[in-house]
């Protein structure tokens, strides 16, 4: 179905203040290079203001001194990336579930549905099992037993949760998503020359609101309940190991794999590919870049990095030929500071 707001309907409902004709009529939104004549357009930095010479869209949503020479219609907000956050709901193509369930699900005897639930086709629902009202289970997703989920949250296909699970309310788990899996635990038997696998016997808390990504795997504890605490966003291919507890909303970028038993505090970024070893404490309001390495403890909040940055590949090349002889040059340098000293 398609959908149109004028601005002026925009401008009141989101508290933006309009420039320009309000009964102009926008069916979608776009960035600024792609947008046609009756779309909405957004602009997030001032890097970006010479696109506003060329766009082609109906109007954008702006910062005040970025709309200083525009002479097109505009929509201002000194937040425009929250404001493309509200708007964008209003165009969002997603199937809202039907609140059926599909003859083809297998729904244990024992299982709890509230009201107004969507189960798709061959879904499974194990012993045990507590759905709470309005929760939209995807086609294939199997929930094990024991497990619960909260009001109005969703599962989009092909979804695992093990055994043990608890996902709180309005969260969205995307598909392939694997949650309460067996963390890494192996000890090597000397008797026997193998590895012996240690039983990870606690299961996986999970908050309200949280998002979980595609292919996303979020390992159950051997002496604790992996936690992952309210409003955490975990993008596509995220790797959270056993016993890992997580603070409120932090978000963590696309194929970051943390380790077993580390504690991430509330409000943390953490960029995409970054790995975090085990047993690592992380302080609130930390900021790691993309593809860094943790390997101790952060107490302090701020923004962190570590590996090298991107060269030609001789000067790269030539420059780790230095990295090898640091050690070598530090023992020089100290040896000439002492006799300066001496």
């Amino acid at each position: 179905m398609t959908f149109s707001i004028c601005l002026g309907d925009l401008a009141d409902k989101y508290h933006l203040e309009l420039i320009g004709d309000g009964s102009i009529e926008v069916s979608g939104i776009a960035n600024l290079r792609d947008a046609h004549s009756t779309q909405l357009s957004f602009l997030f930095s001032s890097t970006y203001k010479p696109l506003l010479n060329d766009t082609a869209a109906a109007a954008v949503v702006l910062r005040r001194a970025d709309a200083v020479g525009f002479d097109k219609p505009a929509l201002i907000s000194e937040q425009p990336r929250m404001a493309w956050a509200l708007i964008a709901e209003l165009f969002d193509p997603t199937p809202v579930p039907d609140r059926t369930i599909h003859p083809s699900a297998l729904v244990h005897p024992s299982a709890s549905i509230g009201e107004k639930v969507s189960i798709g086709p061959n879904v499974v629902l194990e012993a045990g099992c507590r759905i709470g009202d309005g929760v939209s289970i995807g086609a294939g997703t199997v929930v094990g037993e024991g497990s619960t989920i909260g009001q109005q949250t969703r599962l989009f296909a092909n979804v695992t949760l093990y055994h043990g699970v608890h996902l709180g309310r309005q969260c969205v788990v995307h598909s392939g998503a694997v949650i309460g899996a067996d963390g890494f635990g192996f000890e090597f038997d000397k008797a026997t020359a193998t590895l012996k696998k240690i039983p990870q016997i606690y299961g996986v808390q999970i908050g309200d609101r949280v998002e979980i990504g595609a292919g996303t795997t979020i390992d159950r504890g051997a002496l604790n309940d992996t936690v992952i605490s309210d409003g955490v966003k975990l993008d596509n291919q995220v790797q959270v190991g056993h016993g890992t507890r997580i603070g409120p909303n932090t978000a963590i970028s696309g194929c970051t794999a943390i380790a077993g038993s580390s504690r991430i505090g509330a409000y943390c970024l953490i960029g995409g590919a970054v790995g975090i070893i085990d047993n690592i404490e992380i302080a609130d309001q930390v900021e790691i870049t993309a593809m860094s390495l943790v390997s101790q403890s952060i107490m302090t909040k701020g923004r962190y990095s570590s590996g090298t940055n991107l060269l030609p590949s001789k000067e790269w090349k030539r420059s780790i030929v230095g990295f090898k002889r640091l050690d070598e040059i530090l023992k020089r340098l100290r040896r000439i500071e002492s006799k300066k000293s001496g």
